[in-house]
């Protein structure tokens, strides 16, 4: 099938802002019936339901015959080219009134990425990527950070609700962070976090129990903008192994490293 994956993206892009601007509408709207619970700590609202079908609705016009994987849509089922969309990045910011949450649409050929884009609407920042392409913030080209070391990182991560046997490992590079970095942020949208990382505004990123639609399009965008992304044993099963880690080449080696007890109990 030929594609012009540039004019893909842009659609995409397009579809984006356009279901941004829904987000924007109905937070306003949202009130506690609304939400519902899919697991601990884990929420929908007929926003993010909503959000999905407008996007998988219009991403199957762009590209005909083209699978899904979809957060709010297990019934959805891949394909030769799958999409992967998470529709509401950052739910429980969300329902709070937190203004940063993304749209995240990824597209797989098989078992490669071949465009990325993560929206953020609040401030109308588009994050945007295709094969063999530089990463690009709203036409301008970004490349991850050039920070040489570790103790003058700034790191990203989420906070994991769920997997609680894992936790003392994951605090303890958590912890070693603090001391040893210029800190570590969780904004609570790894889509966020990725992008971040990509444009060098973090110098790294990293968590575990994720999917494949928080990570798919973030890790495409940092890697067209220069960075390194695996999974805790430095292979390159981060978007269905539920491990990732995204940094610059410079401090990727020291980072991979603290995860030297996390590595021995999953092997």
């Amino acid at each position: 099938m030929k594609m012009n994956l540039e004019k893909l993206t842009f659609d995409v892009c397009n579809l984006a802002l356009e279901t941004g601007e829904f987000l924007k509408q109905e937070v306003k709207k949202l009130n506690t019936a609304d939400i519902q619970s899919k697991g601990l700590h884990n929420y929908v609202t007929y926003v993010d339901k909503e959000s999905e079908r407008r996007i998988v609705e219009k991403l199957s016009k762009l590209l005909p015959g083209s699978g899904f994987i979809a957060e709010e849509n297990p019934a959805l089922l891949p394909g030769e080219f799958t999409w992967i969309v998470d529709p509401l990045d950052g739910t429980t910011n969300f329902i709070h009134g937190v203004p940063l949450y993304c749209i995240s649409i990824g597209l797989m050929h098989q078992d490669e990425t071949i465009l990325g884009i993560v929206y953020e609407p609040n401030l109308k920042e588009c994050f945007y990527t295709w094969k063999s392409a530089p990463a690009y913030l709203n036409n301008e080209i970004i490349h991850v950070s050039q920070t040489a070391t570790m103790n003058e990182s700034l790191f990203a991560t989420g906070f994991p609700y769920y997997e609680y046997n894992r936790l003392d490992d994951y605090l303890a590079v958590f912890k070693h962070l603090l001391q040893n970095s210029r800190g570590a942020r969780r904004l609570g949208s790894a889509a966020a976090d990725l992008a971040y990382t990509a444009c060098g505004r973090y110098d790294g990123f990293f968590e575990y129990g994720l999917s494949p639609w928080d990570v798919n399009a973030g890790g495409l965008l940092v890697e067209n903008a220069g960075g390194i992304v695996t999974d805790f044993h430095g292979a390159a099963n981060y978007i269905f192994g539920k491990q990732i880690i995204a940094t610059n080449s410079e401090i990727y080696d020291e980072f991979l490293s603290l995860f030297g007890a996390w590595k021995s109990k999953l092997q």
